[in-house]
């Protein structure tokens, strides 16, 4: 572990089952990971879930929410959301459409059905593989856990608006008339896109993992001290 770590994941107590199960090599872990995020998220889950390196398209997506541009889609553990971008103009002024929102009902479904404890124990166990996958990413001496709450609080430091935020194209490109905004994380970018709801919603959810993320290292750091 870096000396530098922030948030070091500890085992918490957990099933016999799901604490000493062996863990896959990374390269043939997708069938056990896949089968583990479809218990956790339900049916919608497994049409979304992509099913090849799902831990390295998951890290390499985390590593780049809080980036300004995600890159390419090739790198998402999920299949990108169906339909086209809706927008449309309200008095003048060029907006997303509120149609776009069911764009990420499929998603939103699995947010709601996945139990946050059981998915952090989850992650907890199969933390080697993520870390394991960082390291490959390029980050040999760094922390895929510090870059997962990194990531988390980024994404929960997104502005919450309550009308859509004006647009223009150009290129065939939409872009935030706004700067501030145009300067926006991708991550912070997600929210936004997401619509109102369901970015309050999400962020609820991401309040809750990591409080349970960091729950384990203060509960860590209190027997050890």
């Amino acid at each position: 572990m870096a000396a530098s770590t922030h948030h070091p994941i500890a085992q918490a107590s957990v099933p016999a089952s799901a604490s000493t199960a062996p863990l896959p090599a990374l390269d043939d872990s997708d069938a056990n990971v896949a089968s583990a995020l479809r218990a956790l998220g339900g049916d919608r889950l497994k049409d979304l879930l992509l099913p090849q390196q799902i831990v390295n398209h998951i890290v390499a997506t985390v590593d780049a929410l809080p980036r300004h541009e995600l890159g390419s889609a090739s790198i998402l553990p999920l299949r990108t959301p169906q339909g086209a971008f809706m927008a449309g103009k309200t008095q003048g002024i060029l907006a997303a459409d509120a149609r776009n929102t069911g764009r990420y009902a499929p998603y939103m479904a699995v947010v709601r059905r996945a139990d946050s404890q059981a998915l952090v124990t989850w992650y907890a166990h199969s933390y080697p593989l993520f870390q394991q996958a960082y390291r490959e990413l390029g980050y040999p001496k760094a922390y895929f856990n510090d870059r997962l709450i990194a990531a988390i609080d980024d994404m929960l430091a997104a502005p919450s608006l309550a009308q859509p935020p004006a647009l223009q194209l150009a290129n065939g490109r939409y872009t935030y008339v706004d700067p501030a905004l145009e300067s926006l994380s991708a991550g912070q970018k997600l929210m936004l896109r997401l619509g109102p709801a369901n970015e309050a919603e999400l962020k609820a959810k991401l309040r809750v993992i990591r409080n349970l993320l960091t729950a384990r290292q203060l509960s860590t750091t209190a027997r050890t001290q």
